[in-house]
């Protein structure tokens, strides 16, 4: 039994994570201030502390006696990032700050960050691989960023080793604000698919992929960052299409101006993923969007 603390435990991918690790019998704390997360999200056999890690004093009660802190606690969207960059800064930068601090107090032997492929911002060739340059294209992506150069730096001092995950576009069930979710959802209800700019090229990773990559980088050799995706590229315009026809509604697909913001293309280069971690990416991309597709949209 491995005591770990799972910061954003009740949101999206950390509330997948926290019921892996529950289930494989670790003793799981989870932090989440709620501002995404579902309480009911939290698996049964955790412990949940509602806090937020812009607060050091909840962090250091959360880490306290964990060996694995796995940080996902995040302003984690892009153009909500962009809507409210004071607080993307203050959880992600700040937030991060504050959790590697409190895990080096507490002798947390590893802490898992995830970080996000929009640290690469446009890349130049695809797939992309880690040693490409990174050039943030946005305030996420430059939270991500800031977040990664303290990782590095708190690894370098030697007080804690900080193993970095980036995710290329993550989704499953319990996702929401992101465009397969946000398509489903106007799908289901009759509405356009909105596609800004049709341009984008994506690698979209299921969320048991992302929760196989967290558990193994808990004990995996670090050798600086891993990317955690499909190496497949799905263009948006034809995630559309396949949406529509799986859930057999016939909504409009409404093209409209591409936001600046946005990275255009991506797509992970997953050797590292495989020889480093160990682990494989699903032989087909989205390949579990057929499943999604039948579930109603989440109330």
């Amino acid at each position: 039994m491995t005591r770990v603390t799972v910061t954003g435990g009740a949101g999206f991918i950390g509330s997948h994570l926290a019921a892996a690790l529950v289930a494989a019998g670790d003793k799981v704390t989870v932090l989440d201030n709620l501002h995404r997360g579902r309480r009911e999200f939290v698996p049964a056999g955790a412990t949940f502390l509602e806090g937020d890690i812009r607060d050091p004093a909840a962090v250091e009660r959360a880490v306290a006696g964990s060996e694995v802190v796995y940080h996902l606690a995040a302003q984690s969207n892009v153009m909500g990032a962009m809507g409210d960059i004071d607080y993307s800064f203050e959880s992600n930068v700040v937030g991060t700050f504050n959790v590697l601090k409190a895990a080096a107090r507490a002798g947390v032997r590893r802490v898992v960050f995830a970080s996000s492929r929009e640290v690469y911002g446009e890349p130049p060739a695809l797939p992309v691989r880690e040693d490409a340059p990174l050039n943030a294209k946005n305030p996420y992506g430059a939270s991500k960023l800031a977040g990664e150069a303290y990782c590095r730096a708190w690894t370098s001092f030697g007080d804690v080793d900080v193993y970095v995950l980036r995710f290329a576009n993550v989704y499953g069930p319990g996702d929401t604000g992101r465009v397969i979710p946000l398509w489903l959802e106007r799908a289901h209800a009759g509405q356009p698919l909105q596609v800004f700019g049709g341009a984008q090229v994506l690698d979209f990773v299921p969320v048991t992929t992302a929760v196989q990559a967290f558990r193994a980088a808990a004990t995996a050799p670090n050798r600086g960052p891993v990317n955690v995706g499909t190496g497949q590229g799905t263009p948006l315009p034809e995630l559309a299409e396949r949406i529509l026809a799986l859930t057999g509604h016939r909504s409009a697909i409404e093209q409209l101006p591409a936001r600046g913001a946005e990275v255009v293309r991506f797509v992970a280069d997953v050797t590292r993923m495989r020889e480093v971690l160990g682990v494989e990416p699903p032989a087909h991309s989205l390949c579990d969007l057929p499943e999604l597709a039948c579930q109603p949209p989440a109330g």
